[in-house]
């Protein structure tokens, strides 16, 4: 606490000063200090950052009037308090969502999670809509992401986004095909996969069919 006039402020310790209010305690020990109205919010915020009973939204509305009244940056705050910008930041964005949905945050009906991915809807209407979504269907943060970035397609491969060249037959080729029909006395084609190189696919479909072309092919 620290010395005003005749009187004394609390500065920092508040649940502490009340549990001992309610344990009947008269006396506790307290520490005196000379702080100006700056390091007095300052402190004000580090034990808020810990409170447990404390919403996001309120956080992130004490960084908000911290940062507004002394014209200091994230980065500066954040290195006076301790903390990592990108954690301060986040909660003070929070205070840019739809007032609809930072009351939800308030009372716990949505998470910082959600809020985070809620954020980044640009569209006030279609945020709010969402958070009622989440709410009544209690998504979970994972679930509620896949519901605001639908999945993207996979990208296609180089071979997949060129259309496969068709090589036709010649007349040579199908001639060759005739001779090994009237030869095995099989089904067979020829696929071409290119000028120079394909298959030749032989159907079969007896035990007896498949012996024959092997002794054929064995000679």
């Amino acid at each position: 606490m620290r010395q005003v006039g005749d009187r004394f402020q609390l500065i920092a310790g508040e649940r502490r000063l009340r549990a001992a209010k309610e344990a009947g305690l008269a006396k506790v020990p307290v520490t005196v200090v000379d702080f100006n109205d700056q390091q007095v919010l300052e402190a004000a915020l580090v034990e808020n950052i810990h409170r447990a009973d404390l919403n996001p939204i309120e956080k992130a509305q004490g960084f908000r009037e911290y940062l507004d009244r002394f014209q200091m940056t994230h980065d500066q705050l954040a290195n006076r308090l301790g903390l990592a910008r990108s954690t301060l930041t986040n909660l003070v964005a929070l205070l840019d969502l739809a007032p609809e949905v930072q009351d939800a945050v308030r009372v716990g009906q949505l998470s910082t999670g959600h809020a985070k991915l809620l954020k980044g809807v640009e569209d006030r209407e279609r945020q709010i809509a969402l958070s009622k979504e989440i709410v009544a269907r209690g998504l979970s943060v994972h679930a509620t992401e896949a519901l605001i970035k639908p999945p993207v397609p996979p990208e296609k491969t180089e071979s997949e986004g060129k259309e496969k060249p068709v090589f036709e037959k010649t007349t040579h080729v199908q001639g060759i095909e005739d001779e090994l029909r009237q030869k095995l006395s099989l089904k067979i084609q020829i696929r071409l996969k290119g000028k120079e190189n394909g298959q030749i696919v032989m159907y079969f479909e007896t035990t007896d069919d498949f012996e024959r072309v092997l002794d054929v092919l064995r000679r």
